[in-house]
């Protein structure tokens, strides 16, 4: 089985991403961990990143999606993965089609989960991170909204997409995700 977990910033999606993965047995691919893996071992497209990273610089869609392509290519993630973190753009998630198709693999079913802003934006208030003032969560939840929210639409229009509330304890949230991808 082949997931892309989708939501605003503070929705939870890695914590259930990680849940999902161990419940179903399959990879979990985080962006943010697999940049760093690839970093950390000097592969070509992770000393690319390095530069752009150390540069202060958001790490292009070329190398992102390099790197996905690397990560899902791996034997471990043939018999299933959940893509946490990408594709953020309808660029990636074009390119992330492209892959798969190359790869064999079967369409992803893609989780989304949705919360109110006022919500999100408590719950992040609330994690006590220095970089999340109301500002920037407001920023970033406009970002949100602007370019990978319609990865939703892209996803919807040939795949099944599942919209999951984002409001309850955490195993509530994964007994509903769990229950619509029986």
């Amino acid at each position: 089985m082949y997931l892309i977990i989708l939501g605003p910033p503070g929705a939870g999606k890695g914590t259930q991403s990680v849940l999902i993965a161990q419940k179903l047995g399959i990879k979990h691919l985080s962006t943010g961990e697999i940049l760093r893996q690839a970093v950390t071992e000097s592969t070509t497209l992770g000393l690319k990143a390095k530069e752009v990273m150390d540069s202060g610089n958001l790490v292009s869609d070329d190398i992102m999606i390099g790197i996905i392509k690397e990560a899902i290519s791996d034997e471990s993630a043939k018999k299933g993965f959940i893509l946490d973190g990408f594709p953020r753009t309808i660029q990636q998630a074009e390119e992330l089609d492209k892959i798969m198709d190359s790869l064999g693999y079967s369409s992803a079913r893609v989780i989304n989960i949705t919360l109110d802003d006022n919500e999100l934006i408590r719950r992040m208030l609330g994690r006590g991170r220095k970089d999340d003032t109301a500002e920037t969560i407001k920023n970033r939840l406009n970002v949100y909204k602007e370019q990978t929210a319609p990865v939703k639409e892209h996803y919807s229009k040939k795949s099944a997409v599942f919209d999951i509330y984002g409001i309850g304890s955490i195993n509530e949230i994964n007994d509903r995700i769990l229950e619509v991808l029986k």
